[in-house]
């Protein structure tokens, strides 16, 4: 990456970590990944962390480069996050409850990041929305100047990732251009990347997104069957993925959905 990539990274997560406060009354959201702290270094990469690449790239695969190839000039920065748990593509989920919470923690995260920065991710696949157990009850979020709530059925989501995310600073576009070929690592995303390269319209990409979740998580298995309730949560599902198309933005989605009576 070029310094003006990095710098643009960072901006863009520190803005991020902005919809924690809590002092924005007027939209406010957890849902991103927290910036705890980063560090620019130099030096060679320690043999122990040589070895944990290692032992990560046997028992996972890595997309990328054994990193041994870098003298003691190289520059690294250390990006320090909160722990967000496992993402989607490595954890199977108990319920369709608890993939309806996800789905609405999602979709409010992107709405409260529109309204406030005109943000897109562009990138959301299931490996870049994390879930990690929690014993809080609710979720509460500020969105267009009203505090919601959401139960959580035991998960929070925490979304990452932001390399590929378009967003407005102070009247002035921040992002990263898109290459068609960016999307196809997977043949299933990339008829994304192609919606948004023909729309190229904020923020109709959150709902491409959307519409790309709604329908892995109605489609993957589960660790129980869980009931009536569940079978309910499924019809629910349906339905939402059939209408979400119709919406153009996450806050739209948010505020007009069926699926997402948020309570005061």
């Amino acid at each position: 990456m070029t310094f003006r990539q990095v710098l643009r990274h960072i901006t863009i997560l520190k803005k991020m970590n902005s919809l924690r406060q809590p002092d924005n009354a007027l939209n406010q959201t957890e849902g991103f990944i927290r910036l705890n702290n980063l560090h620019c270094v130099h030096g060679s990469y320690p043999m122990a962390m040589l070895n944990a690449w290692d032992r990560f790239n046997k028992e996972r695969g890595s997309k990328n480069d054994r990193p041994d190839v870098y003298d003691q000039q190289q520059l690294f920065l250390i990006l320090e996050f909160e722990f967000g748990g496992s993402d989607l593509e490595n954890r199977v989920l108990s319920s369709m409850v608890v993939a309806k919470s996800i789905l609405h923690q999602v979709t409010a995260a992107l709405a409260v990041a529109e309204n406030r920065l005109c943000f897109e991710h562009r990138n959301l696949h299931l490996g870049n929305v994390l879930v990690k157990t929690t014993l809080k009850k609710k979720l509460t979020f500020c969105h267009n100047g009203t505090k919601h709530s959401l139960d959580t059925k035991g998960v929070l989501v925490r979304i990452i990732d932001n390399n590929l995310a378009r967003l407005n600073l102070g009247g002035v576009k921040v992002f990263r251009n898109i290459m068609l070929n960016e999307g196809m690592d997977q043949w299933e995303r990339s008829d994304i990347f192609r919606c948004m390269l023909d729309a190229n319209k904020s923020p109709e990409s959150n709902i491409l997104w959307i519409h790309y979740l709604s329908d892995k998580l109605r489609t993957m298995k589960y660790l129980g069957a869980g009931g009536p309730a569940s079978k309910r949560v499924q019809e629910e599902l349906a339905s939402f993925h059939k209408e979400v198309l119709r919406y153009s933005s996450a806050s739209d989605l948010l505020d007009y959905s069926p699926m997402f009576k948020v309570r005061v």
